[in-house]
């Protein structure tokens, strides 16, 4: 158990190396500089989870944790925090709900018998490490964005086309004429920006908007187009197919490059095709820069937290956006909506930092954050309050945390037991404990009066117990306790300070069982919760046993029951005498005499007319159940005639009467005993079908009839007396005898006059080498088995005959000797004789 615990220890060490800001630029593979008093119970939680969903060998984990360096004093301060969080998590889990039963899955519900190949175990170990240290790292606010496939920011190309769009070599134009004269062109912009019209010429619209382009494009064309000056022929004028540009990604880009983007794309465009910034760029400063100029500055905080893309230009060919390294980044964790890592600017406060992780949660403490900075030379911890928030800057590198309330009540008494209204309640200033029951709506009928006890916490937290007599508070005749902070008044009933009262009925009743016991409760009465009698009980000799108090122990013939013997009305007419029963009778109700149940046994196989039969006397026999099936056929093989008899019952008088509350077999303990058996039976079962069969054994007991004797001498020794349940199988002539257990191939081969055990075996290819054959046995078709006997040094063989059934054992696994053994024995022998012969010289 402790090396369990060492390896899950250490597979949480492992998980352990991520959770270092950020801002320290640690190896997140490198787990000695780790500072476990910086982890919260968040975050140790998140570790516990992750090493225990993780799917690596305890094995694989020590490895890699010792391979990252942890230090010890830090594994020493991180099994602490673990084995303190497992104790609270089990703790608080008890508290919540400790009488929660875990669901159970329905018995009838298919599983698999065999594990699926699936990808999931050729999971590379390294590859799960490193997922894992991802899932621990605090995120950088801000990183997710352009890794979010929901959220592409891919421009529309089906929008409007803008009036400040700049047309640029590779547009394409639409020119349409309508009005008195109609035309159209579709012309694309060449290399050096200019468009060819037809009747009109050369047009330059290359660095124009669409809204110059257009007013250049109408004054060329008025000449041929003279409709134009006085509104009779119309100009409209849109982009087509856009051209492509090229913008230049650089600094700390996850893929920095030169991205080909529509002339439609923006910089948010831009930064999703390159992945955004990476660990180290700036989320707050992103530069724009054209024609060597920076023209813009990109803040994606603000479409973070309020959705405004404000300096989101439109890109232009040969633009350049260059995000340049983080300046300032802080963590804060804890008890706020939203911890990770955030970048401030030079003029914003902790204030600030709060609005960027959600503000607090509503757990927690609000009135001060704690704060670990970074010196010159150390660290050092610091503690802002509320009135700080505003004022304070915070520093690249810090970590601030934020802690929840605490986990206690400033003002709660709590009341339990024998009240209406158990729970917790206010504790108001200067409160008795009379007004306490009153508000819990006073106490129950059963309330255990004469005392109940207040649990109270010492000034040091030690518990101690204060009692009281209940009916003295409540009438006022004793004093009245002050209640503290923290009480816990406890006021017993009658019914948890005794045993509970039963009383069992059993025999002939529709619904025999244990019931509650009420005060002079009548025999008929407890008859009526049974359901009354069945169609086989008797109203007589109805025998009920009671518990003896004041038995002689010192008697050998002491009495140590009262047992009643009573005679009831039959339809439990309540003027007759009652019979008024005590606190743990037991009741048997007998069945009539004479009343008998109809018994019925089974004929299968060469009979004129097999099917069910019911018994008509109590001897009858096999030799009448024949009779009665109309004889034999001329095909029936009287030698291979079996009796199947139920073993239920024998199991259950095996298993010592194990029966429930109405007296019925207890199927697990009758299933556990059955197991056992089989698991002695299957030493040499080496297929499913032997199982089965043995199985088949358990449940049913075949006795080795003789039917030819049978019906040669009739209602003799050999002819059996039948039983309910019992299956007599007449087969037709059997031809093949099967060979079975430690041979060479199991085989079913036919049956030859005259031959024995050996020869049956080769048929098999003979004994292996693990046979043992002294312990080989036959089992006839008629269930009766004999086995292999010793003459001198010979194994004396079973004869066998058609139907038969060859089993030859398996050698048990003896132990080898090892080579220390081996001279050990020697050594002793040796000594031994040395010992013989020095006695026989002395006695020379």
């Amino acid at each position: 158990m402790k090396i369990k615990k060492i390896c899950s220890l250490l597979a949480i060490l492992f998980l352990v190396g991520l959770t270092i800001p950020v801002m320290a630029q640690v190896n997140p593979q490198n787990l000695g500089n780790i500072r476990v008093d910086e982890l919260n119970d968040d975050q140790i939680r998140a570790m516990m989870r992750q090493a225990e969903a993780s799917g690596l060998g305890d094995t694989q984990m020590e490895q890699m944790a010792k391979a990252r360096g942890m230090r010890d004093e830090e594994a020493v301060k991180l099994r602490a925090r673990v084995e303190e969080i497992k104790k609270a998590d089990k703790k608080q889990k008890n508290q919540a709900d400790p009488n929660k039963v875990q669901p159970k899955k329905p018995t009838g519900e298919r599983e698999l018998n065999f594990e699926t190949d699936t990808l999931e175990k050729q999971k590379d170990p390294e590859t799960e490490a490193e997922k894992a240290f991802l899932e621990l790292r605090s995120k950088i606010f801000g990183a997710d964005l352009f890794k979010n496939s929901n959220l592409t920011f891919e421009p529309n190309l089906n929008m409007a086309t803008p009036r400040n769009y700049v047309i640029g070599p590779g547009d394409e134009l639409l020119i349409d004429i309508y009005g008195n004269s109609e035309a159209s062109y579709n012309l694309k912009v060449s290399p050096e920006g200019n468009i060819n019209i037809e009747y009109v010429g050369i047009v330059p619209v290359g660095g124009l908007t669409i809204e110059a382009a257009t007013s250049r494009i109408r004054s060329r064309m008025s000449s041929v187009y003279s409709g134009l000056r006085n509104g009779s022929v119309n100009l409209n004028i849109a982009v087509g197919n856009i051209r492509s540009i090229k913008v230049i990604l650089t600094g700390e880009v996850v893929k920095p490059g030169t991205y080909t983007l529509p002339s439609l794309a923006n910089v948010f465009n831009a930064l999703y095709s390159s992945g955004g910034p990476n660990e180290n760029g700036s989320f707050r400063a992103i530069e724009l820069i054209r024609g060597g100029k920076k023209i813009a500055t990109l803040d994606i905080y603000d479409f973070l937290m309020r959705g405004e893309m404000a300096n989101n230009l439109r890109l232009q060919d040969q633009d350049i956006i260059r995000i340049p390294v983080y300046r300032s980044r802080i963590e804060i964790v804890g008890e706020v909506k939203r911890p990770g890592i955030f970048e401030l600017l030079e003029n914003e406060s902790f204030a600030d930092l709060l609005r960027f992780s959600g503000d607090f949660t509503e757990s927690a403490f609000k009135a001060r954050v704690k704060v670990l900075k970074n010196t010159d030379t150390e660290r050092k911890i610091a503690d802002i309050t509320s009135g700080q928030f505003e004022i304070y800057k915070p520093s690249s590198g810090d970590k601030y945390f934020v802690d929840r309330v605490l986990e206690r009540f400033a003002n709660r008494v709590t009341i339990e037991g024998a009240v209406f209204r158990p729970g917790q309640f206010e504790l108001e200033p200067g409160m008795k404990l009379s007004q306490l029951i009153r508000k819990a709506e006073g106490v129950k009928e059963d309330a255990f009066m004469e005392r109940g006890y207040i649990t109270r916490l010492k000034p040091d937290n030690q518990t101690e117990v204060i009692s009281f007599n209940v009916s003295g508070i409540l009438k006022g005749t004793s004093a009245d306790i002050s209640l503290l902070r923290e009480d816990i008044i406890s006021i017993a009933s009658i019914f948890d300070l005794k045993e509970e009262f039963k009383v069992s009925i059993d025999g002939e009743v529709r619904e025999p069982g244990v019931f509650d016991y009420a005060e002079n409760m009548t025999l008929e009465e407890l008859i009526l919760k049974a359901g009354g009698f069945t169609q086989a009980a008797t109203a007589q000799r109805v025998e009920v046993s009671r518990r003896v108090k004041n038995s002689n122990i010192t008697s050998a013939s002491a009495v140590i029951a009262e047992v009643f013997q009573i005679n009831i009305d039959p339809n439990l007419n309540f003027s007759s005498p009652k019979f008024v029963l005590q606190p743990f009778d037991i009741v048997s109700v007998r069945s009539s005499m004479g009343y008998e149940v109809q018994r019925q046994v089974k004929v299968e196989g060469e009979v004129l007319y097999p099917g069910m039969y019911t018994i008509a006397n109590k001897d009858e026999r096999v030799s009448d159940l024949l009779k009665r099936a109309g004889g034999l056929t001329a095909l029936a093989y009287t030698k291979g005639a079996s009796l199947k008899r139920e073993g239920k019952d024998k199991d259950a008088d095996l298993l010592g009467g194990a029966r429930n509350k109405k007296n019925e077999i207890n199927e697990e303990d009758l299933e556990n005993d059955r197991l056992a058996k089989l698991s002695r039976l299957q030493g040499n079962v080496k297929d499913s079908a032997d199982v089965l069969k043995q199985e088949e054994i358990l449940k049913n007991v075949y006795v080795g009839i003789e039917l030819d004797k049978i019906l040669q001498n009739p209602h003799t020794n050999v002819d059996l007396i039948l039983e309910e349940g019992d299956v007599l199988r007449v087969p037709k002539q059997l031809q093949t005898v099967k060979v079975n257990g430690e041979i060479l191939y199991p085989v079913t081969t036919i049956y030859n006059l005259g031959r024995g055990f050996k020869y049956y075996i080769s048929q098999g290819g003979g004994f292996s080498n693990k046979s043992l054959k002294r312990r080989s046995y036959v089992i006839y078709a008629n269930g009766a088995v004999k086995s292999t006997s010793k003459i001198l040094f010979f194994n004396n063989y079973p004869s066998v005959e058609p139907g038969a059934e060859l089993f030859v054992p398996k050698k048990d696994a003896n132990q080898k000797i090892s080579a220390q053994e081996l001279l050990g024995i020697t050594t002793g022998i040796a000594s031994l004789g040395a010992i013989i012969l020095g006695i026989m010289n002395l006695s020379k």
